[in-house]
């Protein structure tokens, strides 16, 4: 496996490789072809650059040279236009990923953690995507989302014709299954009155069909853990991990556009051509931070005094405690070892 990490704000850098590293035996250090990547056209404005520990944990260690772009690059750096360059980044980075012919490449960016034992989880993530796979129609699946936050796995307004259909279904098997115990056990018909079927499937069970609702789906129809396909509402791009045989589509598809967010143009090319796309519950990553490099994202976005960036949470995550995620990667090395 292959992991990348790309360079935006340098205060989460040195934190995000180090969560990575932190842990690793040898057999699993041995086994990741780590590529960091500083995406500045002087890279030596970049304060890592000077730092010296890069090279000593990484395989690689690149940045721009003077190419054909390099001045359009330094164009688009002045000029900050951050859509057009992070996505030329990203697709650099793939490219130049590409040439070690890794089975996966993993595209980590900077403003995460990872959590202790997170490699061999996505292993045996990626184990299960690959047998859920076998079992589709599909030949492979376009990516296994590391990172993805509840946030947009609501009870979204577009679904709003299946929940109301829902909710008179439910009052409706209520109403039947109640008339149905009147009927059959007229011993009962003296409480069981057509007055009180009325009051409970009328008065008493829409407002707890309401509560339902509003507890919101992630407290009431989580994702259970493991692999499952989210094919909607996936965000964002902190963690992907691409197949190898995927690599020259997906590159294809972001140069065919050249200029848009990452998270956006891969649902865009997923959903169209009907992708498998995967996410692994609890998520390895966590988000950190609370500023976006897509710019100021307070202003009528802001909510609970957080900008967008800073609700980019999974909150399953945080169910895991260090302790027991030592543990569990202390297991799996001695399994692992024999």
């Amino acid at each position: 496996m292959q992991i990348l990490n790309s360079s935006i704000p340098p205060r989460y850098f040195r934190t995000a490789v180090g969560s990575f590293l932190h842990g690793l035996d040898e057999s699993e250090r041995n086994d990741i072809y780590l590529i960091l990547f500083i995406a500045q056209t002087d890279p030596t404005l970049h304060p890592a650059w000077s730092e010296g520990w890069m090279e000593k944990v990484a395989d690689k260690v690149i940045a721009y040279g003077p190419e054909e772009q390099w001045k359009h690059l330094q164009e688009l750096e002045r000029n900050k236009e951050l859509r057009e360059k992070a996505l030329f980044d990203y697709t650099y980075l793939l490219k130049e990923c590409n040439k070690v012919r890794a089975k996966y490449i993993a595209m980590i960016e900077d403003d995460v953690i990872a959590m202790d034992g997170w490699y061999h989880r996505t292993r045996q993530a990626l184990a299960q995507a690959e047998e859920q796979t076998k079992r589709s129609t599909k030949d492979s699946f376009l990516y296994l989302r590391l990172f993805y936050t509840e946030q947009f796995l609501g009870f979204n307004s577009e679904g709003w014709l299946t929940y109301l259909v829902a909710s008179v279904a439910a009052v409706t098997v209520e109403m039947l299954l109640l008339l149905a115990i009147r009927l059959r056990f007229p011993k009962y018909g003296g409480f069981l009155t057509y007055q009180i079927i009325f009051l409970v499937c009328g008065i008493c069970t829409p407002p707890f069909i309401t509560l339902f609702f509003l507890a919101g789906r992630v407290s009431m129809l989580p994702l259970s853990t493991g692999v499952a396909p989210m094919p909607n509402y996936g965000c964002c791009s902190q963690g992907l991990v691409f197949p190898q045989t995927r690599i020259s589509d997906v590159v294809g598809w972001y140069e065919s556009k050249k200029i848009g967010y990452v998270d956006v143009l891969t649902e865009e090319y997923g959903m169209a051509r009907d992708e498998l796309r995967y996410a692994v519950t609890p998520s390895v990553l966590q988000h950190i931070g609370r500023k976006s490099s897509k710019g100021n994202d307070y202003g009528k976005a802001l909510r609970y005094s957080m900008s967008v960036a800073g609700r980019l949470w999974n909150f399953a995550f945080e169910t895991n405690t260090g302790e027991d995620l030592h543990s569990e990667h202390l297991r799996h090395i001695k399994k692992s070892h024999g």
